[in-house]
């Protein structure tokens, strides 16, 4: 189990490196965009369609990063007080009651819906608007399938973890 945790981890740096990049995209993006709309009185349907594209991008992305990086949402006025051990045991609880059956019912839930997008060749519309929106829907998908992932690591490095804190009675 040891070498799913190295690889998730080594995965999830890889993954911040690409968001960062997109961050970095969608501020120019918007900075574009506001220069443009206010100084040069233009309009870009484009630019505002891709300011929530790359949004979307970094934000399902960041669902698996964050998973990895211990920046998810939980209860932590109980989560706090509990030992490690407890910790490890409610993470991986977490994963196999919430994480995982909610990643597989969105990933293969949302198959139909990118699989029409994709047939009808779906575009923006907005006179101006982006093409090829099945690209956009298919990361929802994509990302839950790499959450699936990534909480199969995350499961790794608690049960890792339980099996250190085990082999040492005095904690």
């Amino acid at each position: 189990m040891r070498w799913i945790e190295l690889f998730c981890d080594k995965f999830a740096k890889y993954l911040g490196l690409i968001i960062s990049f997109l961050l970095i995209l969608m501020m120019i993006n918007v900075a574009f965009d506001t220069l443009n709309r206010y100084i040069l009185n233009s309009n870009s349907v484009a630019l505002q369609e891709m300011e929530w594209h790359l949004f979307s991008i970094i934000i399902l992305l960041g669902l698996s990063y964050s998973l990895n990086e211990e920046g998810h949402v939980r209860v932590d006025i109980l989560y706090s007080g509990f030992s490690e051990k407890k910790k490890a045991i409610v993470n991986m609880v977490g994963v196999v009651l919430f994480i995982l059956p909610l990643s597989l019912l969105v990933a293969f839930g949302s198959l139909g819906f990118v699989e029409k997008s994709f047939i009808f060749m779906e575009q923006s519309g907005d006179p101006g608007g982006l093409p090829f929106r099945f690209i956009i829907k298919g990361l929802i998908p994509t990302s839950f399938i790499i959450l699936i992932i990534m909480s199969i690591g995350y499961f790794a490095r608690n049960y890792n973890l339980l099996k250190r804190l085990n082999s040492r009675p005095d904690l």
